[in-house]
């Protein structure tokens, strides 16, 4: 609940798996800042729908950027959006299976 009135989420690791926590941050349309680390980089890509950093220096000003320009914010939340939509919803790959199943029967 918290993500919806959030300006952006840090998910700052030193280890990670997949990072769920960012998925349904993109789905809520919210801009991360996340670790450069495990499946962060697959979800976030950087300048595009949030941060990659590797510093606490570069955790601050990534995150100033995004909370002192609100329509920066947005747009990153937008594009993010629309990368968990097309990249990691269960209907994607549902899709992409059925389409495998015909194939392999024709």
């Amino acid at each position: 609940a918290a993500q919806r009135v959030s300006k952006v989420v840090l998910q700052k690791s030193l280890r990670e798996g997949f990072a769920l926590t960012v998925s349904e941050a993109m789905w809520k349309k919210t801009p991360v800042v996340g670790g450069n680390v495990g499946g962060i980089p697959l979800q976030v890509h950087h300048g595009i729908n949030g941060y990659l950093v590797e510093s606490v220096e570069d955790t601050v000003e990534y995150t100033g950027r995004i909370l002192d320009d609100p329509g920066l914010a947005k747009e990153m939340g937008n594009k993010g959006y629309e990368i968990v939509k097309k990249d990691f919803l269960s209907t994607r790959h549902l899709h992409q299976y059925l389409q495998l199943f015909r194939d392999l029967t024709n």
